[in-house]
């Protein structure tokens, strides 16, 4: 396969035609994260309740992997209970670095992202939000944590 195979129309659907959600003003906790290989840059914030993420922004500068993972995030992360987020982000990780299965579900455009397995250099900005998001989650239930032992 061929780096400019890598950028199928789906793909490149998906990151061209994602809202862009932008930054929330009332976020529990925010994350920004940086790959270092291409210069993508991701900021998050999330609202966090009882255990789901109620709210969700983010401000993006990525290439299209890197947007169309974000753009799959945006869509559906919202009502989403924190520890399936969690398992979407670890399959994520398999999908790329242990050839496992893509996720399924309401996950399931994350499939396109499977072929960038091949190419090690595009993980990071695939994986970006995630991991940001995953930060995110760390520090509003860090704070959430501090908060309620006050």
């Amino acid at each position: 396969m061929e780096l400019s195979d890598l950028y199928s129309q789906k793909i490149l659907d998906l990151a061209g035609n994602a809202s862009q959600p932008g930054r929330l003003a009332d976020a529990d906790a925010s994350a920004r994260k940086v790959s270092r290989v291409c210069g993508s840059v991701i900021e998050v914030d999330v609202v966090v309740r009882d255990g789901v993420i109620t709210g969700y922004g983010h401000e993006i500068s990525a290439c299209a992997l890197g947007q169309t993972s974000a753009a799959v995030v945006a869509r559906e992360i919202v009502g989403t209970p924190v520890g399936e987020f969690r398992e979407i982000r670890r399959q994520m990780h398999g999908m790329l670095k242990e050839n496992g299965k893509p996720p399924t579900g309401k996950w399931e455009d994350l499939r396109y992202l499977e072929p960038v397995r091949d190419y090690r250099a595009r993980h990071m900005s695939t994986l970006l939000v995630f991991d940001a998001v995953a930060e995110a989650i760390e520090k509003a239930e860090s704070i959430e944590s501090v908060a309620a032992t006050g």
